[in-house]
């Protein structure tokens, strides 16, 4: 094992050589990456942070379909970061051993990765830097408990925008709470009331659709710039851990997921609690005037003046 991990974070010429009659897979690294960090089994590392570096190295399936340039399709770094941040906010821990295997495993989850490779430093406990180094794959993990989503990060609040809202006094002080609270938000649209184009084939109609609601995604952009469109699945993961504000532009997701409703795309609130049930999210909360039909989740409604 030892050998193993010394490969997994060697020049890729070393693991080459090293492994030219073995299965050789992709991989995706994070190297360097410095935390401070309360965690230690003795009395002076209790009350006081301390420099931890990790070094993660994932293998990964090999790609089945084209990657398209796609980040919804790649396991992504913000992944690997993610985990460390999880468990280093689920409790405090004594070990680095601990540490270590619960990211291995909550990396594990990805249904992307094969192998991972994780080696945990303390950087200010002695003239060196004093670490573990680890290696578990899908074949040996064993079980555990996984942290259920609102430890991960908070759910998002999401909102349901009428058209007559875009410019209303109740989503500006929306916002400005929002902000002050440093919480996300994800703010879904419809479509827009200006007539568009409309034709007689049906699946070209609903593309044209989707357009036009991500037209009017990049109206309400355009009223106040801390609304950002935002179209993939791991761009608002990213933008729900780091307290931002975003549009969701749907079409992407709804395109890419499979067993996906056949949802009327006048209606929403359809759509919009599909994307709820994604995120694990509770309510909805509509601003404005929004037809409330066929809605098995709980809404709460902000009425304009």
């Amino acid at each position: 094992m030892s050998n193993e991990i010394y490969l997994a974070f060697a020049h890729p010429k070393e693991r080459s050589e090293a492994s030219e009659t073995e299965t050789v897979h992709d991989r995706i690294s994070l190297r360097d990456h410095i935390v401070d960090v309360e965690i230690g089994a003795f009395q002076s590392e209790r009350g006081s942070k301390q420099r931890v570096c990790f070094n993660i190295v994932v293998e990964v399936k090999p790609f089945q379909y084209k990657i398209e340039d796609d980040v919804d399709r790649i396991l992504s770094y913000d992944k690997v970061t993610e985990a460390i941040t999880i468990e280093l906010n689920v409790e405090r821990l004594n070990l680095l051993e601990t540490l270590a295997e619960r990211i291995a495993d909550r990396i594990l989850v990805e249904p992307q990765a094969i192998r991972v490779f994780v080696r945990i430093e303390k950087l200010d406990r002695g003239p060196g830097a004093l670490g573990v180094e680890i290696v578990r794959s899908n074949e040996t993990k064993q079980a555990r408990f996984v942290a259920p989503r609102d430890l991960q990060f908070n759910y998002p609040k999401i909102f349901v925008l009428s058209n007559e809202a875009f410019k209303s006094v109740q989503l500006k002080h929306c916002i400005d709470e929002l902000e002050r609270l440093g919480r996300s938000a994800i703010f879904c649209v419809g479509l827009p009331t200006v007539k568009y184009l409309e034709v007689a084939q049906a699946q070209v109609q609903r593309r044209i659709d989707l357009l036009a609601i991500e037209q009017n995604a990049w109206k309400l952009a355009a009223h106040d710039k801390r609304c950002v469109v935002v179209e993939t699945k791991t761009e608002l993961d990213w933008a729900v851990k780091n307290g931002q504000i975003s549009v969701w532009a749907p079409a992407k997701m709804l395109l890419d997921s499979k067993n996906l409703p056949n949802f009327d795309l006048n209606k929403v609130l359809s759509i919009s609690e599909w994307l709820a049930n994604e995120f694990g999210s509770q309510y909805l909360t509509l601003i404005g005037d929004i037809p409330n039909t066929d809605c098995s989740i709980k809404i709460e409604t902000i009425p304009l003046s």
